[in-house]
């Protein structure tokens, strides 16, 4: 009976001890694998702007005209911890067609940008970085009616800059601002019949007393220089946005104290998801970039003067 008994108890021990594995090993969380965190944010927008006048008997005159403007930005942030790497590519492409007169283009921009920068702690808004800034146009340019012989064209020019600094970021990066006391510039001229000109501030061909050509331009300027930038873009009312952007470049070597300026100023106001009006006006001024005005039916190179660009256009834009 004892001998019954135990081996009773042992069967029910046995049991006991096997069920309770099963139900522990049942309770226990099945291991899910470990999603990696993507420290890059990124934001493309594209977007097309189209402006238009029809004339059919207007009493009052006018030409009839349509322009239209294609615009693409993206971005490519990395943000970890206490380093920030922010990637930007602007390019906008214009053409406009009036009633009698040939094709011409009306905007033509390839700007790309590159900021690292690293901060000693996490509630720093100040970075030490390094930023490299890249500018130059697709197709060739012309000072119209004059369309036989061109006066920029694609890598004519390049505008490089590259140095270091400081930048000030803030949370929702809406607002920065960079200085750097030690940045390089480097001006490209690719056309070498641009370039023996002189265009853009590169040195000129060297010539003969007859005109004859003894020495091609280099077709590169460097400077060293100070280097300002900033951005600042607010909601100053429901569905209307404004962005600026300013650049301010002086050089130490050649002429210091004159700045050059390149300041973009744009005014969004928001329909939907889909549809905007954009009002934008870019100021440029550059005592490399001479002028040029028709004097007695010839045109004459004149000192350098402040450039305005003046855009208004209604389209469609994507943002993915």
């Amino acid at each position: 009976m004892r001998q019954l008994q135990a081996i009773v108890i042992l069967f029910l021990l046995l049991t006991v001890n096997v069920f309770s594995q099963k139900i522990i090993t049942t309770l226990q969380p099945i291991p899910q694998p470990i999603d990696s965190i993507s420290h890059w944010e990124k934001k493309n927008n594209i977007g097309f702007f189209i402006s238009e006048i029809l004339f059919v008997n207007w009493n009052a005159g006018g030409t009839s005209s349509i322009s239209g403007l294609l615009k693409t930005q993206f971005n490519r942030n990395y943000t970890n911890e206490n380093v920030r790497w922010a990637n930007e590519l602007i390019m906008r492409y214009g053409l406009n067609k009036q009633d009698g007169i040939e094709l011409r283009k009306t905007e033509d921009a390839f700007q790309f940008s590159s900021t690292f920068g690293y901060r000693e702690n996490e509630k720093s808004n100040w970075y030490y970085s390094a930023k490299f800034n890249l500018n130059t146009q697709f197709t060739d340019g012309y000072s119209y009616p004059n369309k036989d012989i061109s006066v920029s064209g694609l890598f004519a020019p390049v505008y490089s800059f590259i140095g270091v600094g400081a930048e000030y970021a803030s949370e929702k990066k809406d607002r920065l601002f960079y200085f750097s006391p030690f940045t390089s510039k480097v001006t490209y001229v690719g056309n070498q019949r641009l370039a023996d000109l002189g265009a853009f501030g590169v040195p000129k061909a060297t010539y003969d007393a007859n005109g004859n050509l003894i020495h091609h331009s280099e077709k590169i300027k460097s400077e060293l220089g100070t280097l300002i930038t900033a951005y600042y873009k607010q909601k100053i009312a429901k569905n209307i946005v404004l962005e600026n952007r300013v650049s301010l470049y002086s050089d130490y070597i050649n002429t210091y104290g004159n700045v050059d300026i390149d300041y973009d100023l744009v005014l969004d106001l928001v329909v939907n998801q889909y549809v905007k009006t954009n009002i934008g006006i870019h100021l440029v001024y550059d005592d490399d970039i001479k002028a040029k005005e028709e004097i007695a039916g010839k045109q004459v190179t004149v000192g350098p003067k402040m450039q305005l660009k003046q855009v208004l256009g209604v389209g469609l834009t994507y943002t993915f």
